[in-house]
């Protein structure tokens, strides 16, 4: 049973993948705590010029970004880490709201004289922290690029009515909620990954992502959005909708929780020029695992809208 829990919880918000051993892993101290990163390009980084920062998804250390490296490297600069207590970096407790992994990271990049411009990458629940990034530090990015995002922007009316519409017992926001509990007391769950997701855990009980209610407006600068929709139902979601008693009539909910999640984002990047959202139907929620010179080629278009819009300022 808890294997099930597992694998969905990190099919649907994560893919968990370390840096390899031959990757170029160096660790710098903030807070007294050890975090590893990787970066690559900045030699040939010019003044003024973006510079990429890579931000997984829940439990995901940088390595989630290895299928990326070999299309983009020679590109831009750019930076992968892992997040306190994930990966190669060392657990800190005092992170304890999704605004202090944000500082962490602003704080990181002062240590190790990373200047802005950023161009912020987020895979999975990764799209909220670069939205979040973005209202906190909004004078340091020109650009976001989103993958597969997370729909922290989902109310609760809505998915009410989703479960109303899909004759389904358990809505998307409290299946968050199961699988953040179920992460956090199983035993073979580490450290890091129990703390990130009591973290989780915290911004969305009781209301689902409530410190992303009064974020700041999005500046206008380039942003893409990649999301995949009408996916394949894995036979383990069909069992652990059956073994939890969830009620969850699999693909109705998914398509209309798809089509909620693509108009949210739609909005967002409405006032936003050099813009786009990109829709990929049967695609996996690992967008750049199943296709990483697709999501490299977008990525290279955004940086480069990112060059324009800074050049015409």
């Amino acid at each position: 049973m808890k294997s099930i829990i597992i694998s969905l919880f990190i099919n649907f918000f994560s893919i968990t993948l370390v840096f390899s051993q031959t990757s170029e892993r160096k660790f710098v101290s903030i807070n007294d705590k050890q975090m590893a990163y990787k970066i690559f390009g900045l030699d040939e980084r010019k003044a003024n010029e973006p510079i990429v920062i890579f931000e997984s998804g829940l439990g995901s250390g940088g390595g989630s970004y290895e299928s990326l490296f070999p299309f983009i490297q020679k590109s831009f600069a750019g930076i992968v880490y892992d997040r306190n207590g994930i990966g190669e970096s060392e657990i800190d407790t005092s992170i304890k709201k999704d605004e202090d992994v944000i500082k962490r990271l602003h704080d990181m990049l002062v240590a190790l004289k990373i200047n802005p411009p950023y161009l912020l990458v987020g895979h999975s629940i990764g799209g909220p922290f670069i939205r979040l990034y973005a209202s906190m530090y909004p004078n340091e990015i020109c650009g976001l690029f989103f993958i597969d995002p997370t729909d922290f922007m989902l109310t609760e009316d809505e998915d009410n009515k989703v479960k109303i519409n899909t004759s389904s017992s358990t809505g998307y926001r409290e299946l968050f909620v199961i699988n953040l509990k179920n992460i956090i007391n199983d035993t073979s769950t580490s450290d890091g990954f129990r703390n990130e997701a009591k973290r989780e855990l915290n911004e969305s009980s009781p209301e689902f992502f409530k410190n992303y209610k009064s974020l700041s407006p999005l500046k206008d600068i380039p942003v893409t959005v990649m999301i995949s929709y009408n996916k394949h139902i894995e036979h383990y979601e069909t069992e652990m909708n059956g073994n939890l008693k969830l009620g969850i009539n699999l693909i109705p909910w998914w398509k209309e929780l798809d089509e909620l999640r693509i108009n949210h984002y739609a909005e967002m990047i409405k006032n936003n020029s050099n813009s786009r959202l990109i829709l990929l139907p049967r695609y996996s929620h690992g967008i750049h695992q199943q296709d990483p010179k697709s999501v490299a080629e977008a990525l290279m278009y955004t940086y480069k809208n990112c060059l324009t819009s800074l050049k015409s300022k």
